[in-house]
């Protein structure tokens, strides 16, 4: 039974049918991929960088549904959200939650985390977007959401610190031990 003002997921029947694939709904097309190690490593290497670093108010979701809309429903692989609405333990949430949003690109991702995650999260005013990409060994930081995108956009090569100003306050991530693709470029 669903609380009356409560968000409801409809990717749960696609999640439970692909084990091992991460599940989204993207402008009205599901979208299932599978994730490599280096996904998860670096997943866990930047949430543990940011705990450091923010207070006992924030806290995190990972593949969590998001839905932005009827056609949309985002599962980021890392968002920080007021730690009250983590502990309710939903299974969806308001993208309006959302401080800051990370993605880490898969094979499969690439055009949907570098083109039109941006366009949807900028829409709906998150702060701070970042993409890792393990396999050019980069972030790509998004910044100055507007209603046409982000304004700002820096490239940032592993090895070099993250700096960010956010709502959150300053933050730093070191990009030096995060995982790279053999084939990843080197700095």
């Amino acid at each position: 039974m669903t609380e009356p003002g409560r968000l409801r997921s409809r990717l749960a029947p696609y999640e439970d049918a692909l084990p091992g694939h991460r599940v989204e709904l993207v402008e009205a097309s599901i979208v299932a991929h599978r994730v490599r190690p280096h996904h998860n490593a670096t997943i866990r290497r930047v949430w543990n960088a940011l705990r450091a670093q923010l207070s006992g108010e924030w806290g995190f979701t990972s593949d969590v549904a998001f839905v932005f809309d009827g056609e949309t429903e985002l599962c980021p692989d890392l968002a920080v959200i007021p730690e009250p609405e983590v502990a309710e333990n939903r299974s969806a949430y308001d993208p309006d939650l959302i401080e800051l949003v990370v993605e880490v690109v898969s094979p499969g991702s690439v055009r949907r985390d570098y083109e039109i995650k941006p366009r949807l999260y900028a829409a709906r005013g998150i702060a701070n977007y970042l993409v890792f990409d393990p396999y050019q060994a980069h972030c790509v930081t998004f910044w100055h959401p507007t209603a046409d995108g982000y304004q700002g956009r820096d490239t940032i090569p592993y090895g070099k610190d993250i700096a960010l100003d956010s709502g959150l306050g300053a933050l730093t991530i070191d990009t030096s031990e995060l995982p790279r693709d053999a084939a990843a470029p080197t700095g």
